[in-house]
């Protein structure tokens, strides 16, 4: 359907613009000069894509949103209208159409899938050039090496975040909050360390393994006694401050890949010693 600039429907035109043959809806959205909503775009995208003629009515300046506002009852942009039913915002359309919307307090696993599917593709791109073959163990070395810097990156983008969800649980830095600080520091050299050092023997292990060992452990300790012993329903801080990401299985599996690699290290140092 062909877009307009009509602004000051009421509502009960807005529902007739949703009616007609075949799946119709009218959308409201802001497209001014210097604000392109993009809730708007993503409402008008899923529309065409579930099949939708669009009414795609533009709010062009502040008054007309005001007066759209106003005349609907609503506090939002955008706003979608389907077969004279208003829907509501972009939530709301996702909702309509069956698609998980996050609530106040709903936690997710899926910034986790994010960042270990892509340092698993990482380590296998590494293998694939330096070495013969897919060694299981060799790349299993290269992921959770990768993955500790990523998670370490993901800390600090805003440590004071981390360390905020950090000291939810964290027994060592409830006792010592500037630990809480260095924590994504240690996991960063850790981690990079581990790059580094891969299979080499080097006696340099000592400069990083260490550090795994015991931020990995007081790490899976604090979670234990929190989730498994206290039984308290947290976000873990392993992916930055703000995450709602569940602290459970996870976040003790990072704990113990980090003490597990550093035990891992050290013993291939001495065995070959």
């Amino acid at each position: 359907m062909a877009e307009t600039q009509v602004s000051a429907d009421t509502p009960d035109t807005a529902r007739a613009k949703s009616e007609g043959d075949g799946k119709t809806a009218s959308l409201y959205r802001m497209v001014m000069p210097g604000h392109l909503c993009p809730f708007g775009l993503k409402s008008k995208s899923m529309l065409e894509r579930r099949g939708y003629d669009v009414e795609d009515t533009h709010l062009t300046t502040r008054e007309e949103v005001d007066a759209f506002l106003d005349a609907h009852d609503v506090e939002t942009t955008p706003q979608t209208f389907i077969e004279g039913e208003r829907i509501g915002g972009y939530s709301d359309l996702k909702a309509h159409f069956g698609y998980r919307v996050l609530g106040e307090g709903d936690t997710t696993y899926m910034p986790i899938v994010a960042i270990f599917g892509s340092t698993a593709l990482m380590a296998l791109a590494i293998l694939l050039n330096l070495y013969e073959g897919v060694p299981i163990l060799t790349w299993l070395k290269w992921f959770f090496a990768i993955s500790m810097v990523a998670l370490a990156i993901q800390k600090l983008q805003d440590i004071e975040a981390f360390v905020n969800g950090f000291l939810g649980y964290d027994l060592f830095a409830q006792r010592y909050v500037p630990y809480g600080y260095a924590y994504p520091f240690c996991e960063l050299w850790a981690g990079a360390g581990m790059m580094a050092l891969i299979g080499t023997g080097s006696p340099l292990i000592w400069l990083v393994a260490p550090v795994g060992i015991f931020i990995g452990t007081i790490g899976a300790v604090s979670v234990i006694k929190a989730v498994y012993v206290d039984k308290r329903e947290l976000t873990c801080a392993c992916v930055g401050g703000g995450s709602n990401v569940p602290l459970g299985a996870i976040s003790l599996s990072e704990n113990l890949i980090m003490a597990g690699m550093g035990i891992w290290m050290l013993a291939i140092w001495f065995a070959g010693t």
